[in-house]
C-alpha cells in the first residue's frame, strides 16, 4: 500500500492553545491535529476556532498533514466547527478528523457538508479528506461500513478511552494492558478497525497512550499495533513522537530486503520471462513481491535510503 501521507506519528494540539500551536509546527510529526473536541472546553471552542484558522493559514508547517478534530456529529458544536475552520482555512488543511463515528450516516453528512463549502468557497472539490475516529461499541459494529460511506476518508483511528467507557472496560490506564487480563484486550479491536481500514485501502491508526512521561510503556504498545499492521499511532507529547516514527518505520535491513525482493521479481518476470525464482536462498514469487511493495511503501515514506543494489547474476 502507497502511503502518500504518512501518519506514523500524529501529535494532538489543543486549539485552544496558541503557544502549543506554534511549538507543533517545529516538532517532527508527520501530522498535527488541532483538536476542538475533548481538549477544549465548550466555553472555549469559538476562540479555539479561529485559533486554529489563523494558524493554519499564517504557520509554517513544514510539509505536515494538517488535520482538525471537530467535535462528534452529535453535538450543537460540529457542524459549527467544520463551518468555521472549512471556510477561514480550508485552502491550508488537510483533512478534517470526525471522533465518536457511529454510523456511515455520519460521513455522509460530514463529506456532503465539505461539498457544499468547497462548492460556495470556489476550493477543489473532493481535496480535503476524512479521518474516521471509532470510539464506541456501536462504531466498532459499524466500521465496515463507515470505513466505505466516503471516497473522502483516508485514515480510520482506535479511540481508546472512550472505547474503554462505551463497553465498561474497567482501568483508568488507557491504552495499557490489564494485569488481571491474559492477553492483549484491544486485539480483536484493533484488528477489526485494521480489516476495515485495509479493505477500504486506508490507513489504519492507533489511539493515545496517555502515560506520556513512560516511553518504555508507549514504545511497548506501539510495537503491538505495529506487528498487526498500523500504519502509526496518536502521540500527547513531544518525547513520543521519535519513539512512534522509529517503531512504524521499517528496519533498515528489512527495508532493504524488500527493494532487493522488488528488483529481482522485476528483473526475472520481466526479462527473463519466469515466475518463481531464487534470490539467494530465498524463493520469491508474486505473493513476496506483494509483501515486499509494503514494507518498501512505508520505508520510502519515511525517508530511508537503500544501501544495497541488485545485481543480476551472469550468465555463463
Amino acid at each position: 500500500m502507497e502511503t502518500l501521507r504518512p501518519r506514523r506519528s500524529c501529535l494532538a494540539v489543543p486549539g485552544s492553545s496558541t503557544k502549543m500551536i506554534t511549538k507543533a509546527q517545529g516538532l517532527p510529526a508527520d501530522q498535527v491535529f488541532l483538536d476542538l473536541e475533548d481538549a477544549v472546553a465548550p466555553d472555549a471552542k469559538e476562540g479555539a476556532r479561529a485559533n486554529i484558522v489563523d494558524a493554519l493559514k499564517t504557520g509554517d508547517w513544514g510539509g505536515k498533514t494538517r488535520v482538525v478534530r471537530v467535535n462528534d456529529a452529535t453535538t450543537q458544536w460540529a457542524y459549527r466547527d467544520v463551518v468555521s475552520v472549512v471556510e477561514g482555512a480550508g485552502q491550508n488543511l488537510d483533512c478534517i478528523m470526525l471522533p465518536k463515528v457511529q454510523t456511515a450516516e455520519q460521513m455522509h453528512w460530514l463529506d456532503l457538508t465539505l461539498t457544499q463549502i468547497e462548492k460556495a468557497m470556489g476550493f477543489e472539490i473532493g481535496r480535503i479528506g476524512i479521518e474516521a475516529q471509532i470510539e464506541t461499541a456501536q462504531g466498532l459494529i459499524n466500521v465496515n461500513d463507515i470505513a466505505f460511506a466516503s471516497d473522502r476518508i483516508e485514515t480510520i483511528i482506535f479511540g481508546p478511552a472512550d472505547f474503554m467507557a462505551s463497553i465498561n472496560m474497567p482501568g483508568l490506564v488507557v491504552g495499557g494492558l490489564n494485569p488481571d487480563y491474559p492477553g492483549d484486550p484491544y486485539h480483536y479491536t484493533l484488528m477489526q478497525i485494521l480489516m476495515a481500514a485495509r479493505a477500504r485501502g486506508v490507513q489504519a491508526i492507533d489511539g493515545p497512550y496517555l502515560q506520556i512521561r513512560d516511553a518504555d510503556g508507549f514504545r511497548a504498545v506501539a510495537k503491538r499495533s505495529q506487528a498487526l499492521g498500523f500504519d502509526g499511532k496518536w502521540v500527547l507529547h513531544p518525547g513520543q513522537i521519535d519513539v512512534a516514527n522509529e517503531v512504524y518505520s521499517p528496519e533498515q535491513d528489512d527495508y532493504d530486503h524488500a527493494e532487493l525482493i522488488l528488483d529481482a521479481y522485476e528483473h526475472y518476470t520481466t526479462v527473463e520471462k519466469l515466475g518463481a525464482v531464487m534470490l539467494g536462498d530465498e524463493m520469491i514469487d508474486e505473493a513476496s513481491r506483494k509483501m515486499a511493495t509494503v514494507i518498501a511503501s512505508k520505508g520510502r515514506a519515511a525517508g530511508l535510503q537503500r544501501t544495497s543494489k541488485f545485481e543480476p547474476p551472469a550468465k555463463g
